[in-house]
């Protein structure tokens, strides 16, 4: 059942209740007015007749009198009045009716009006006795009660349907921003976000559409982001193949060529039995493949982390620093990894690999820097069990503009780490150099042991 329908189902259901007890109420009321209205009458009718009466004693014409008397009570609507004796006389009420219909019999026992009797004797001297009988008639009453009731009624059934039509309207009405509302938000189901609600509403309801519109604005936003993003990622893959195929051409294919050419001239050798020459030409076929070797292993690197998989994060950056180490001695490097940081899966190691990668290259490439220092650890929230990965590296060289190549590769990464629902943030120090913080989401809450470090430092 719709919620208009559910509304005015309940409107309706309290007018009835009310309609009903307001009817029942009207009734006894009803009841009581007859009966109290009927007793009025005959009291009235008692003290005219009794009084009357003591007057027909001194009356030249008593038996005129009387007709007199009776005669009065015609257009009486509660009281039929008759003369009882020799000379009968009666006076009775107009009987009305209501203008539809017949009074309900339901209605005539619920009022309950009984009709009642009272008779006065009269002694008139030398005639027989004779008595005025005073006899009540509701039916009048009961009708005016029911044409009140009814036109009572009428209005309220009126009144009632015309506040369930408006209701109904009012509340179609007031419903038009939620069809506006459920008509856009399909919109954005399909994909469709610059939809927007601008029409005007009552205040309750402009939160929503306010709510509303901000949403689909960050998810316009955010699509416009994620476009960004794949294109990147896209010049990213087709750039990384490019180097690939220059690598292959430049440095492998070269020395295949080479190989080729001395293996023919060995087997050439061979088969003149030249063994001096051939030995000869053994020393170039082995520097070949060290080379392939050595630039396969490369190639291999820059597509894979060498040891992470194997040996873990922490192993992996301890690599990377090595490396860095036995180029550059004179720089000191400070590694802090927490323990807890291990095992985080596949994504968010290779990402962090990558972040601390790609930073102390350019920290080393062209910052000049005495120190470096690199930090991965895991942010407790209070508000949840998820504890963010936060990965931080920082040197104290000469800063950002060094080179206008600067921060190229960790631009990327910045673009990686916010694809993740992370943050990515480049800061210029204090005193001097560049600190590179990344924050990523790890929904996976592991039981830690006491925050732990290794460190390695040399001058």
């Amino acid at each position: 059942m719709s919620l208009r329908l559910r509304l005015i189902s309940l409107v309706a259901i309290v007018l009835a209740v009310s309609l009903v007890f307001g009817s029942a109420i009207a009734c006894f009321s009803a009841s009581r007015s007859v009966r109290t209205e009927m007793l009025s009458a005959l009291v009235v009718a008692q003290q005219t007749v009794e009084n009357a009466v003591d007057r027909l004693q001194t009356s030249h014409d008593p038996q005129r009198e009387l007709e007199n008397l009776v005669t009065s009570f015609k257009g009486n609507r509660h009281l039929r009045v008759s003369l009882s004796g020799e000379t009968r006389a009666i006076a009775s009420p107009a009987v009305e009716e209501p203008p539809f219909g017949r009074v309900p019999e339901w209605f005539v026992r619920l009022i309950r009006a009984v009709p009642a009797t009272y008779r006065v004797p009269i002694t008139l001297p030398d005639r027989s006795y004779e008595s005025v009988v005073i006899e009540t008639d509701p039916h009048n009453e009961i009708v005016e009660v029911w044409n009140e009731l009814s036109d009572s009624l009428i209005t309220l059934v009126l009144f009632c349907g015309l506040t369930i039509l408006l209701i109904y309207l009012l509340i179609g009405r007031a419903l038009q921003p939620l069809d506006r509302l459920a008509a856009a938000l399909e919109q954005v189901g399909h994909g469709v976000y610059g939809t927007r609600i601008d029409a005007k509403t009552v205040p309750e309801l402009s939160r929503l559409r306010n709510a509303f519109n901000r949403m689909a604005a960050q998810l316009a936003g955010m699509d416009l982001d994620n476009r960004r993003l794949n294109e990147q990622l896209l010049s990213l893959q087709e750039k990384e193949r490019r180097e690939l195929a220059c690598d292959l051409h430049d440095e492998v294919s070269p020395f295949l060529f080479a190989i080729n050419i001395d293996m023919a001239n060995i087997a050439r050798f061979a088969k003149e039995g030249s063994t001096a020459k051939i030995l000869e030409h053994i020393p170039s076929v082995t520097d070949a493949v060290n080379h392939m070797q050595r630039q396969v292993r490369s190639m291999l690197g820059r597509l894979r982390p060498v040891g992470l998989a194997e040996f873990g994060l922490n192993a992996a950056i301890g690599n990377i620093v090595e490396f860095w180490r036995r180029r550059h001695p004179q720089i000191d490097y400070r590694v802090t990894i927490s323990p807890n940081c291990e095992g985080l899966g596949e994504v968010i190691d290779s990402t962090v690999y990558r972040i601390v990668q790609e930073a102390l290259s350019n920290a080393v490439r062209h910052a000049q820097p005495a120190m470096i220092a690199v930090s991965v650890g895991r942010a407790c929230h209070d508000e949840d069990s998820r504890r963010d990965v936060v990965v931080e590296v920082f040197d104290d060289g000469h800063g950002m503009d060094a080179s206008p190549g600067v921060g190229y590769g960790l631009l990327g990464m910045s673009e990686r780490v916010r694809a993740m629902g992370g943050r990515f943030a480049l800061t210029p120090r204090p005193g001097a150099g560049l600190a590179v913080k990344a924050v990523l989401p790890s929904p996976a809450l592991q039981r830690e042991s006491s925050f732990g470090s290794t460190e390695a430092s040399s001058q």
